[in-house]
């Protein structure tokens, strides 16, 4: 009997022991983390995890607190009779405290902000779901010194920095989503991917060309998808989220569902939004009664036919704005080994008819708002087909601590189909670009303590093009269309003979800690690319030979210094050089705006910006709140910019296009010109449960050799918020503003800033032109709530424009959104 004691004492305290156990999971992946240091308060007990996560604690204390502290992870504490009640297990985040995020853009590695010299702005997952956008250009609106352009509602092109479309560069889990067709201009694919399946979004302001390469001259749009996480036991985890809008009708529903296994995990996603035709804003502070206004549309969408415009019997309803769009993300994360990881990632996006409608509000008299000159002018579905694999290595050795290697097939379709009114004559334009590519990231620490690391990688992309064009007579019978009585010819966007576009490169990034208040950082890249087009049908265009071939080359740079004298104060510096090699869009687009037609200029050459930029970041109140400061000047050197085709005699060149002719206009390299300004904010803590949030951008850019306003540069804007959280409940407040535009600072060569759909002051003045009057100023408010009902259901309510304010964003063709009433609803299962 006694020794059945013993061996029951023996057991208890063993299992006693066992228990004491502690495992520790990256929240994220779910995988164990190794070299965690754990230690109590009075630090008389210091312990390291295991290469399975593992450390025992029973030599600490049960009312002691444990702190669990990793370079990567964000310190974690708890008390040690607390432990018990979640099964001796930690789950590490990368999200750090005060206020100092863990980014992976700038450096594609992770690292900590206040070792970071450029300007960085992070949506969490929390933050998209607090802001509900409708679309992630609207997610991107919110990000302080971004600023979005829409031609139609299903869009929306990212301004930075005075930089736009394929001066942004895109990128989507580690993949570029800039192609050799992003335009210069307005581009709307930002739109392509719903932000229901976003797990965070990631902007680094500025020339980024030394870690991506060419177009990053304004900065560079990370979107990271979620990614599901391994489970120790096999686990199961759904979702629904469901959302409508008043202002345009909008039903959106997500499901997504994660699987997690000790040894792989799937995460599904399929997202499907249904937008109607938007209501526009009614008041109309700024005088302009008709501004923005809907008089007649077109009716022929659909497959509908009608002769003439219709009379629209709400003018502050935006016919043809509506659309729809479906979004599917499969991912699975499998690991190879402890040190080897795969991801898988498939994503597919599809919509609807997109109807252009700025395209289709223009008139051909103006005196006549019933004279649309358009009877149809839209985009056909929208397709971008991503399937990408990553592999993530470890290996912990001298010449290469981790890394990762990418590769990627994009698949994207557009299409632009026109008729116009009093014609029977729809033309197809339709583009298919196939993109590969494969880059990889590698670095290395060149001491033991990590405060020097050698970052070093390659990037190649192959982009291929096929561009065809038709054109087919309606049959019309009894008002309905019949199919089609003929075919004709239209001259293709691109070259119809087909076209390619190779970027190659390798970049070397050195980061240094000078001391424990300085951080270096420096990188160089060596970038290659090279384009072929080759025209077959010379109907319409008068080229100097049919086929072009061009190769660029060139060599950036970065050197930036992150100074903290203090906890509470940081300066940083940076000098920047970027470049964008003409795409084959620059070199061979063929279209037609506003009586101008975009032709060939085979003799385009790469557009440079040096910028230099100064950050200052001060801390308050026990780091609860910070204020920053970011100013910068970009020098763009050889610019390209949209200018007239003038003839020997010095007037404007005449083509044909669809039947009509108009000036011929051209991509140009121009000499220099300079893009100026600044963004401050704030955030921080006013209390345990409110905070509060803000930021005002300016941007100024003229050219030097012209003196003229550049393209894309939008006034002073900013937004302010206020948010309170405690418990259940969450309230916010926001408020926007836009400063008026003067018509004078509007660049008129280019069209891009689109001065025409600007109010009219006085028509048909000096010289038979309009005069307009800019973009007028405006301001918004919002209210919004949401309320945890239990730890799986939550519903939320947003208020938008409460004042049903009308307001255009600069260069838009389209009017925002008026008083808007969404409540969306979420459950986790």
């Amino acid at each position: 009997m006694k020794q059945l004691y013993i061996f029951v004492i023996f057991l208890c305290i063993s299992s006693i022991s066992f228990a004491q156990k502690v495992k520790i999971f990256d929240k994220e992946t779910g995988k164990v983390v190794k070299n965690v240091n754990v230690f109590n308060a009075k630090n008389t007990v210091s312990l390291t995890t295991d290469n399975n996560g593992f450390t025992d604690i029973s030599s600490i204390k049960e009312n002691e607190i444990i702190y669990f502290s990793h370079i990567s992870y964000a310190i974690f504490k708890i008390k040690k009779y607390k432990l018990r009640q979640q099964n001796f297990i930690i789950n590490l985040t990368k999200e750090s405290e005060e206020l100092d995020e863990v980014v992976i853009s700038s450096f594609k590695k992770e690292e900590k902000q206040k070792r970071i010299a450029e300007q960085i702005a992070v949506l969490s997952t929390k933050d998209i779901q607090k802001i509900s956008p409708q679309t992630s250009a609207d997610l991107l609106a919110t990000i302080p010194g971004i600023k979005i352009q829409k031609s139609q509602f299903g869009g929306g092109s990212p301004v930075i920095r005075g930089m736009e479309s394929n001066r942004v560069l895109l990128v989507v889990d580690g993949v570029r989503m800039n192609n050799a067709i992003y335009r210069k201009g307005h581009l709307q694919n930002s739109i392509t991917l719903s932000p229901n399946l976003l797990d965070k979004t990631e902007v680094v302001f500025g020339p980024s060309s030394v870690m991506y390469g060419s177009d990053a001259l304004g900065g560079v749009i990370h979107y990271y998808t979620k990614t599901p996480k391994l489970s120790e036991e096999t686990k199961v985890n759904s979702q629904l989220f469901s959302r409508y809008s008043s202002v345009n009708q909008e039903v959106t529903t997500n499901v997504s569902a994660e699987v997690s296994f000790s040894n792989w995990a799937s995460f599904t996603s399929v997202s499907y939004s249904d937008f109607g035709d938007l209501k526009a804003g009614t008041n109309r502070n700024y005088g302009f009664e008709n501004w923005g206004k809907v008089f007649y549309y077109s009716e022929n969408v659909n497959g509908n036919y009608a002769e003439n415009p219709t009379l629209n019997s709400d003018s502050s309803r935006l016919k043809n704005t509506g659309y729809n769009q479906t979004d599917v993300l499969q991912k699975f994360f499998v690991p190879l080994s402890k040190n080897t990881d795969l991801k898988v990632n498939l994503q597919y996006s599809t919509s609807s008819d997109i109807q252009r409608f700025d395209r289709l509000m223009e008139i051909t008299d103006a005196t006549d708002v019933s004279s649309l000159k358009f009877a149809e002018w839209y985009y056909g579905p929208q397709n971008r087909l991503l399937i990408s694999s990553q592999l993530l290595i470890n290996p912990n050795k001298k010449w290469l601590e981790s890394g990762s290697i990418t590769t990627a097939y994009q698949n994207i379709k557009e299409s632009r189909i026109q008729r116009k009114f009093g014609s029977l004559d729809r033309s197809y334009r339709e583009e298919r670009v196939n993109v590969f590519s494969v880059n990889g990231d590698f670095s290395v620490p060149i001491d033991v303590d990590k405060t020097r690391i050698l970052s070093y990688g390659f990037e190649v992309a192959h982009n291929d093009l096929e561009s065809n064009s038709y054109g087919k007579t309606l049959n019309i019978e009894k008002g309905e269309i019949n199919g089609f009585s003929n075919d004709f010819k239209v001259q293709s966007r691109y070259a119809d003979g087909g076209s390619n576009y190779l970027s190659s490169a390798v970049y070397l990034d050195y980061r240094q800690d000078v001391n424990s208040k300085s951080t270096l950082n420096s990188g160089i890249r060596f970038t290659n690319t090279h384009l072929k087009a080759k025209w077959i049908d010379e109907t319409f265009l008068d080229l100097p030979t049919t086929t072009v071939s061009t190769n660029n080359s060139a060599v950036t740079a970065t050197l930036g210094y992150a100074y903290k004298p203090n906890r509470n104060w940081q300066l940083n510096g940076v000098l920047s050089s970027g470049f964008r090699s003409p795409n084959i869009d620059d070199v061979a687009r063929v279209r037609e705006k506003s009586g101008n037609v975009t032709v060939p200029n085979f003799d385009v050459k790469p557009e440079y910006a040096y910028s230099s930029e100064i950050g200052i970041q001060k801390y308050f109140n026990k780091r609860k709140f910070r204020l920053g400061a970011n100013i910068y000047y970009t020098l763009l050197d050889n610019y390209i910019q949209r200018d007239y085709v003038l003839n020997d005699d010095g007037s404007v060149k005449q083509v044909e296009f669809d039947g009509e002719f108009g000036n011929a206009v051209n991509n140009q390299n121009k000499g220099n010109a300079y893009i100026l300004g600044y963004t401050v904010n704030y955030l921080g803590k006013i209390s345990d449960v409110i905070n509060t949030s803000g930021f005002i951008t300016y941007t100024k850019g003229r050219t030097y050799d012209t003196e003229e306003p550049m393209s894309s540069i939008p006034p002073l804007f900013g937004q302010f918020e206020l948010n309170y959280r405690k418990d259940k409940i969450a309230l916010g407040a926001e408020f926007r503003f836009n400063s008026k535009k003067d018509i004078e600072d509007f660049n008129f060569t280019e069209g891009i800033d689109n001065h025409d759909l600007t109010p009219v002051v006085d028509v048909n003045a000096t010289n038979d032109e309009d005069i307009y009057y800019g973009a007028p100023s405006w301001m918004i408010f919002g209210v919004n709530g949401s309320y945890d009902v239990n730890n799986n259901i939550s519903v939320q309510a947003r208020l938008d424009n409460i004042f049903d304010e009308h307001y255009i964003e600069f260069a838009s063709g389209v009017s925002s959104p008026g008083r808007n009433l969404s409540v969306s609803f979420m459950a986790n299962f």
